[in-house]
C-alpha cells in the first residue's frame, strides 16, 4: 500500500509524538515501520480534516500516537496500558499501541494489518469527535471498522493511496485475525464482532457511493 505520489509503504510503529523508550530493539523492519507511520497518520488526518470541512466543521487530530512496551509505560483514565493491544484513549485524546505486538503482526501478516489498526483506532477518535456512542460495544467497533474502510476506499479512488498486489487480501486477513473467538456473545462487554462481521463492516465502508461522495455516509 503506497501513498501517492510519494512512495511510502503504510504500516505502524513508533512516531514522533511518543518516545519508544524501552520498546522493541531497533532493526531495519522497525525503522521502516517508523517511516511508514508518519505517512499513514498524515494521510488519515488529511482525510478526516477534508471530511469535517465538507460538513462545515473543523477536525481536531489526536494529541499523540504513542508506542509502549508494557503496562508501566502509561495509563488511560487511570487504567494501565494492556499488552498485545492498540486503543484510543478518549479521556486524554491519544492513540497508543503495544509496539512489540504491532511488530509481530506486521511480520506475520504484513503491512496492511498495521495500516488497518491505526485506521480503526483513529476511527474511534472520529466517533468521539462526532459524539457518536452505542449501547453495545460491538456496534461501536463495527462502525469503526466501517469508517476505516471508508478512509481506505475513498483514498484509493482519489489516487491518494495505491493498493499493491496482495494488499486487499492482507486487509481482509487482518480482519479475520482480529475477530472475536467462537462462542463470544455479540452482546458481551468488549465484543468486537466475528471475522465475518468485521470484514463485512469494512467492505461496506470501502465500497464507495454511486454519486462519488464520501463513503463515510455508508457507516453513519
Amino acid at each position: 500500500m503506497r501513498l501517492a505520489p510519494v512512495v511510502v509503504v503504510l504500516a505502524l510503529t513508533g512516531c514522533s509524538a511518543g518516545d519508544p523508550g524501552s520498546g522493541p530493539e531497533e532493526s531495519p523492519a522497525t525503522s521502516e515501520l517508523e517511516q511508514d507511520l508518519n505517512g499513514a497518520v498524515g494521510s488519515i488526518e488529511n482525510y478526516w480534516a477534508t471530511f469535517f470541512a465538507s460538513q462545515g466543521g473543523q477536525f481536531q487530530p489526536v494529541e499523540a500516537v504513542i508506542p509502549y512496551a508494557g503496562p508501566d509505560d502509561g495509563t488511560c483514565g487511570g487504567e494501565p496500558f494492556a499488552q498485545n493491544n492498540a486503543f484510543f484513549c478518549p479521556s486524554e485524546n491519544f492513540i497508543a499501541y503495544d509496539a512489540n505486538f504491532i511488530k509481530e503482526q506486521y511480520e506475520s501478516i504484513g503491512d496492511a494489518f498495521v495500516f488497518y489498526v491505526i485506521g480503526h483506532e483513529y476511527a474511534h477518535a472520529v466517533q468521539d469527535s462526532l459524539g457518536i456512542s452505542h449501547r453495545l460495544t460491538i456496534e461501536h467497533e463495527l462502525q469503526a471498522d466501517c469508517l476505516a474502510g471508508a478512509y481506505l476506499g475513498d483514498s484509493v479512488r482519489e489516487n491518494k493511496l495505491t493498493l499493491e498486489d496482495g494488499d486487499l487480501d492482507e486487509l481482509l486477513n487482518s480482519l479475520e485475525a482480529v475477530g472475536d473467538q467462537p462462542g463470544i456473545p455479540w452482546f458481551a462487554e468488549g465484543a468486537h464482532g466475528t471475522g465475518r462481521q468485521r470484514t463485512e463492516a469494512f467492505t461496506t465502508g470501502s465500497a464507495g457511493t454511486a454519486d462519488g461522495s464520501s463513503s463515510v455516509g455508508n457507516c453513519l
